[in-house]
């Protein structure tokens, strides 16, 4: 993590833990008044270290029964296929995740759906046909044992 010191690191533990905090309560749990401490979020902020803050929300309790991840083989590699794949991805709000992978499969996708006949739905209607897609190979998430977002961090 670079140059950050360990107030920083302090401070990024405490806010990815939860990012509802008040800069006061922050603040005296990093040991810091409440201006420095403001500060120095503002500057990891602006930094691009701190990207945003966002609820944590279930899924399954909003109608999306079922998490997928598809394996996508392209059918050119080439970086103006890739990124046109990727900026179709984007348009998707299935489409939770997109990470481009080495190896045989390109990308791997993160998908939540209401139930299989929707997803189903969304594969043959929306992501097999997408630009130069080759193939997708899917497999239906069981359950989570660990769904810990962010990075480990130490002080």
């Amino acid at each position: 993590m670079g140059n950050l010191d360990e107030i920083d690191r302090r401070l990024l533990a405490e806010l990815q833990g939860e990012g509802r905090i008040t800069n006061v309560e922050l603040a005296s749990r990093v040991g810091l008044t409440a201006p420095p401490c403001l500060r120095r979020v503002r500057s990891l902020e602006e930094d691009g270290v701190i990207r945003g803050y966002h609820a944590d929300l279930d899924a399954s309790k909003l109608g999306f029964a079922i998490t997928v991840f598809a394996m996508v083989s392209l059918k050119s590699q080439a970086e103006s296929a890739l990124r046109e794949f990727e900026e179709h991805m984007r348009q998707l709000p299935e489409v939770r995740e997109v990470h481009m992978l080495n190896g045989e499969i390109d990308f791997i996708l993160k998908i939540v759906s209401r139930d299989l006949q929707s997803f189903q739905e969304f594969l043959t209607s929306k992501l097999t046909p997408a630009p130069n897609v080759d193939s997708v190979k899917t497999s239906l998430t069981i359950r989570t044992a660990k769904h810990e977002p962010g990075v480990p961090i130490e002080p």
